[in-house]
């Protein structure tokens, strides 16, 4: 609620929308303290006529990239309701001519991932936000070829420094085949590792809310946090012109977030990752290609910490 004062014969507004503070004088340190909260009795009922911060409801989506924002002056704290490094792409399946087999292939990785973290930022200071890309399926030949790997989602301050890192998935491979052979090796991708800084186990805003609920998040959990999951690698299925079908693309999100399906000889590629979550792999035979990978996100919004 705004709370007005006259100035030189203005009204002008205090609130936390303008971004402007409220002080006392301590007549003991003879210093100025900040107001978080103040009140008036009405009706014989106390009612709340100034907040120093109020916690937005909303959240925002920092954009793909690398993107910078600032803190608001009377922000404190900044709360990541969900962030996830790009997840990788699934590989292509491969077909031969009588080698004894098919190969389907490996699905992409997870990118590491946050789900409802608050960190100490400072009023004022400048964010980089980095959004980590997806990780694109495997191309060229079927007997050696590479899915892309996700990369990195960060977040970082000015004067903060750095204050959590997610890797992106990695992506598997298919090597070493011929199309009369050898069967090709498949080589599974890997999760993306967490670098999770240092977050706040407890608090209450100034406005009151007590961040131990903040459960909104693809996790359901307050403080959460980890390292993606490698996608599955079916493998060499056994026998001239047998089918098999692709490996599953890593969750994302602590399994939350399904990763991109398998896929089907002769019908369909590996279905795209979402949120992080790797992409599914081509199956054999007829073989099909992989997915793409799921790009990263950042969401968040700004506290005041009391």
């Amino acid at each position: 609620m705004p709370t007005y004062v006259k100035s030189g014969g203005t009204w002008r507004e205090i609130s936390s929308d303008a971004g402007s503070q409220m002080y006392v004088r301590d007549t003991t340190s003879f210093t100025n303290k900040t107001i978080t909260n103040a009140y008036v009795k009405d009706g014989g009922s106390w009612r709340t006529v100034f907040t120093l911060f109020d916690t937005p409801a909303s959240f925002t989506t920092a954009g793909s990239g690398t993107t910078n924002f600032t803190v608001p002056s009377n922000a404190n704290a900044i709360h990541i309701q969900q962030a996830v490094g790009g997840g990788a792409g699934g590989v292509k399946g491969a077909e031969y001519d009588k080698a004894g087999g098919e190969s389907a292939g490996a699905g992409g990785g997870s990118g590491a991932y946050i789900s409802d973290k608050v960190y100490t930022v400072a009023g004022g200071e400048l964010l980089t936000a980095v959004v980590g890309a997806a990780g694109a399926k495997s191309t060229g030949s079927a007997y050696n070829t590479t899915a892309g790997s996700g990369s990195l989602t960060s977040l970082s301050g000015a004067s903060t420094g750095p204050i959590f890192s997610l890797g992106g998935g990695v992506g598997g491979s298919g090597t070493g085949g011929g199309v009369q052979g050898p069967l090709r090796s498949n080589n599974n991708g890997s999760g993306g590792a967490a670098t999770l800084g240092t977050s706040l186990s407890t608090g209450t805003t100034v406005d009151g809310v007590n961040i131990t609920t903040f459960t909104s998040g693809p996790n359901s959990t307050f403080n959460s946090g980890g390292a993606g999951v490698a996608g599955t690698n079916p493998g060499n299925c056994g026998g001239d012109n047998c089918s098999i079908t692709g490996g599953v693309g890593g969750a994302s999100y602590n399994g939350n977030v399904n990763g991109g399906t398998g896929g089907v000889p002769s019908s369909s590629a590996g279905g795209d990752g979402l949120q992080g979550s790797g992409a599914g792999g081509g199956g054999a035979q007829n073989q099909t290609d992989g997915g793409d990978g799921g790009a990263g996100e950042i969401k968040y919004r700004f506290l005041r910490i009391a």
